[in-house]
């Protein structure tokens, strides 16, 4: 049976580029390797080139051009005379909310071949993963200023917790944790000893749908003792929850204790699917190596497989994995960030040769 998925591809600025090409070109062999497998693309050149020359991220349809595909594709985003909040505002996260992907998914998991950053810690101690809240909290854009360029200068921002918001995500949370196993073991991330509205209200809708899944082992921890677990116990984790900034700042964390932001994936997701979910590496468009051909595309191909995974092309998305991780793991086509000498393009071709050699 021919399985036909339509991809909205935007490279971006920079690296994006450079990255996602190495991303289609693996999605192109696992097409090669299964011949039911059918993904067409469509390109975008959305990004602060188009804005320079447009005045905006994207036309004013953008959205509507993108709601008919399955998924997106995303490189990278920002670059030298676009204020990020500008970049920002006017691509990903307009993306983000019309498409309700409220779920943003990042796993923390060391890949085999990757040397860990932490001391004494595997495999097996860093291999979990965390649920952001992706539409409203700390990043609501709620506020203003007032009184700019004058002694009176203020500025105000609001996050807003709606039930809503608060009970998809942790609800999404609960029921992942629930489904991965022996552990079912999930850690939320509060701060409500000093954000006495919305952290407590968050804490609350935590037990509430904890009361749900009882089998789910909670616990509740101030934002700022789990970073620091983050890097002194991460393999007492299992699947960790956070409202928008906390889940930011520690998905970075995250990627810092498993590799760097070179290797981490990210996924925008929609899990209705009345919506495309969005995939994208998060390390940043990068200007100062854009074009160099050194670029570590692990992140890029990593998002190919949480995409093929969404779409229900678990085994696919399986190989793939194997595949990637077996170039990490045999060394002879690592970009220079990982100790190696090959190019983006000689891993990205390595890592197809994997993929072939399945067949």
């Amino acid at each position: 049976m021919t399985r036909h998925y339509s991809i909205a591809f935007i490279p971006g600025d920079g690296i994006g580029v450079d990255v996602l090409g190495e991303g289609r070109k693996v999605l192109d062999a696992l097409s090669s390797l299964d011949g039911g497998l059918k993904i067409g693309y469509q390109e975008f050149d959305w990004s602060c080139e188009y804005y320079m020359n447009n005045g905006v991220m994207m036309p004013e349809n953008g959205l509507d051009q993108l709601k008919g595909h399955d998924s997106i594709y995303l490189g990278a985003v920002g670059y030298p005379g676009v204020p990020d909040h500008v970049s920002l505002w006017g691509l990903l996260l307009p993306i983000r909310r019309q498409f309700q992907q409220y779920i943003n998914l990042r796993p923390v998991k060391l890949l085999r071949g990757i040397k860990p950053p932490l001391a004494g810690k595997g495999l097996e101690d860093l291999d979990f993963i965390v649920i952001r809240e992706n539409n409203e909290g700390e990043y609501s854009s709620i506020g203003g200023r007032m009184y700019e360029g004058t002694e009176m200068d203020m500025a105000i921002q609001s996050a807003v917790f709606t039930r809503h918001g608060v009970e998809r995500v942790l609800r999404y949370a609960f029921s992942l944790a629930s489904s991965k196993g022996k552990r079912k073991k999930l850690t939320a991330a509060t701060k409500s000893n000093g954000i006495n509205h919305t952290m407590p209200f968050w804490d609350e809708y935590v037990r509430k749908i904890n009361s749900e899944y009882p089998d789910v082992a909670t616990e509740i921890t101030h934002i700022d003792a789990l970073a620091a677990f983050f890097v002194t116990k991460p393999e007492s984790f299992d699947v960790v929850v956070a409202s928008n900034l906390f889940g930011d700042i520690l998905t970075d964390l995250g990627a810092a204790i498993v590799g760097g932001l070179g290797i981490a994936p990210s996924a925008n997701i929609n899990p209705e699917k009345n919506f495309p979910s969005m995939f994208e590496p998060v390390h940043g468009s990068a200007p100062d190596i854009a074009g160099k051909g050194i670029a570590n595309p692990t992140a890029a191909i990593w998002c190919a497989g949480m995409m093929l995974d969404h779409l229900g092309e678990y085994e696919l998305a399986a190989v793939l994995m194997e595949s990637l991780q077996q170039v990490l793991e045999e060394g002879a086509a690592l970009t220079p960030d990982l100790g190696g000498k090959a190019s983006t393009w000689e891993f990205g071709d390595e890592v197809c040769r994997k993929i072939l050699g399945k067949g």
